[in-house]
């Protein structure tokens, strides 16, 4: 499978923006799929995770509330829908699949055995 991530912009602090994520290949419906982000000089870290068909959703704590997960199996799409944005949100967005299927859903990066390539997501002040 192979995830392309879109969606990303610069946005002035309150905003939204709507992330997508495409996967090609392999068997969308039955994987647990995540978002995560990085910004400069810090790690990775856990946005959100959604279970394979949408009926459990997990959130950052610095997220919850303003940032909504998705997905549409008939399109082999996730979504991020990102409103109230903050300059610290400002970071490289990845989405990410675990391909183990019907499993229950990780939120650590170690869970995720394939990655997007990332869409940068730059929130001004």
């Amino acid at each position: 499978v192979q995830l392309q991530a879109s969606g990303g912009g610069l946005v002035q602090a309150g905003g939204s923006l709507r992330l997508s994520c495409v996967a090609s290949g392999g068997t969308f419906s039955s994987y647990s799929m995540a978002w995560f982000r990085q910004a400069p000089g810090k790690e990775r870290e856990f946005v959100a995770a959604i279970s394979w068909n949408g009926g459990r959703t997990y959130y950052a704590d610095s997220v919850k509330g303003r940032f909504t997960i998705s997905r549409d199996n008939a399109k082999n799409t996730m979504y991020l829908q990102m409103n109230r944005l903050k300059p610290e949100d400002t970071a490289i967005y990845y989405c990410a699949a675990d391909r183990a299927p019907l499993t229950v859903v990780v939120l650590t990066s170690g869970g995720y055995d394939v990655w997007g390539q990332g869409t940068q997501v730059t929130v001004s002040s």
